[in-house]
């Protein structure tokens, strides 16, 4: 079913590009967020005075002849004055009133030499930031274009929850009740900052909502809204899904380290029970249950990489297995067109479980088996830096975006009636919306991206 079927509400032609959400039947939508994360701060570069060179005792005299007497003794006088000279010299300073000594030499006056460089390491996983920061620009992409491909090529949603579940199983080394409150702390205030501005805008266009505006509070369901702010708050179903995983995970973590392996594989059970057995209520919690059951896998697919599941399994049967859940995944997605109207895994439930699961799969699996960390991504400083906003600023990227989006099509609107824009602008072109809205987004990172530095008890920054 497209877009303008579901919603024949909206007929402006240029949100025809990007009406698609990342999400099934069961309740249209994409995308992320991914939880917050720490500023990318590195290690301070190493020592650069060169450690103080052992004393090692002195070698004894060889018996001089007697016309060479005076000048051994005066070589051993000499070598004996540098060795109280030395002495003396640490005996002071560690009194307090001796005189540094010039740089580049030691106590004895002797040169020291420059220690080798060593490597800067980036204190946080480049690859995984580097994959976060893709998922987030595909996301954009695909509610720009609306391409069902860009699913198959990229699943976004199921690579940030099989990066959310390395972090919560890192983070679960701490107290679990900690860990659920600073992961609370850090995903409610730009939640609630940002859905002050949705609730009011719908109350402004007639929307009068009942008790069910309690789910804007805590999003442990879908957050009720009107037709008019659909494409804002329709995305919520990540934050939902993301805020009942984070609750789930003490639990399900114990429970995976009773048995990692089969644990593992039965995590797609509940995906096929409700695609061939049963299919749930129809309500909120039915919508929570089919999310939770699509990503289940990639979720403790985070928790194996972390525990070194992954990197101690065969390679073989990594690869065999990953590949046959992307083929039974790809196969049922393109023969149940006729189902769904599209092949978009978005749009089906099973087909986006196998795929993202053997997916994510290789990616965690080709990191813990190679050790790749991208840490030559820090010799790039743009690129770099600009994974460190993507990563700093996900949560603002993922809530606004949309709304980036929904502006452009109105600012692109007033620019026909400019002559000169008009003239030798592509207005009509969605790329040209695409740039807009990347515009639209640097500008609530930088006006709202500061709630997120707060809700981590950290120094507010406009660009972190």
């Amino acid at each position: 079913m497209t877009w303008d079927q579901q919603y024949p509400y909206q007929q402006n032609p240029y949100q025809q590009g990007y009406n698609g959400y990342d999400h099934g039947a069961y309740g249209n939508q994409q995308q992320y967020t991914q939880q917050p994360y720490p500023d990318h701060t590195y290690p301070p570069a190493p020592d650069q005075t060169a450690p103080l060179p052992l004393v090692e005792p002195e070698p004894e005299l060889e018996p001089q002849p007697d016309s060479t007497a005076a000048a051994a003794a005066a070589a051993a006088a000499a070598a004996g004055a540098a060795t109280a000279t030395a002495v003396g010299n640490r005996s002071a300073r560690r009194n307090g009133w001796a005189q540094p000594t010039a740089p580049g030499t030691d106590e004895t006056g002797t040169e020291e030499s420059d220690p080798e460089p060593q490597p800067k390491k980036p204190a946080r996983d480049r690859y995984f930031d580097t994959l976060r920061a893709v998922a987030l620009i595909r996301v954009v992409t695909y509610h720009t274009f609306g391409w069902a491909w860009c699913g198959m090529v990229f699943p976004s949603m199921g690579i940030m929850f099989g990066l959310a579940g390395t972090l919560m199983a890192k983070s679960l080394e701490r107290p679990a009740l900690k860990v659920v409150k600073s992961r609370l702390r850090r995903l409610l205030p730009p939640f609630w900052f940002w859905g002050f501005f949705v609730v009011l805008a719908m109350l402004i266009h007639d929307w009068m909502p009942g008790w069910q505006i309690v789910y804007w509070v805590v999003p442990l369901g879908d957050p009720p809204g009107n037709a008019w702010g659909e494409q804002a708050w329709e995305i919520l179903w990540y934050l939902r899904t993301y805020l009942w995983f984070v609750l789930l995970s003490p639990a399900l973590l114990w429970i995976f380290r009773k048995a990692p392996v089969p644990v593992l594989l039965a995590s797609l059970a509940p995906i096929l029970v409700l695609n061939f057995v049963w299919s749930g209520p129809d309500n909120r919690f039915g919508s929570a249950l089919w999310d939770l059951s699509t990503y289940l896998f990639c979720w403790i697919l985070g928790f194996a990489h972390r525990d070194g599941v992954l990197q101690r399994m065969k390679p073989a049967l990594v690869v065999v297995g990953s590949l046959a859940a992307v083929g039974y995944g790809g196969w049922y997605a393109f023969s149940h067109q006729a189902d769904f109207g599209t092949y978009d895994l978005d749009e089906n439930p099973l087909a986006q479980a196998f795929w993202s699961a053997g997916f994510v799969m290789l990616l965690m699996w080709a990191k813990a088996y190679f050790k790749i960390d991208f840490a030559w991504l820090t010799r790039y400083r743009r690129a770099d830096r600009t994974v460190t906003i993507f990563n700093a600023r996900a949560v603002t990227i993922y809530l606004w975006h949309e709304i980036a989006l929904v502006l452009a099509v109105p600012l692109i609107d007033q620019m026909w009636n400019v002559p000169a824009f008009e003239k030798w602008l592509p207005l009509d072109s969605q790329w040209f919306m695409f740039g807009v809205g990347w515009i639209l987004i640097a500008v609530f990172v930088v006006a709202c991206g500061w709630v997120e530095d707060v809700a981590a008890k950290k120094k507010p920054k406009l660009v972190p």
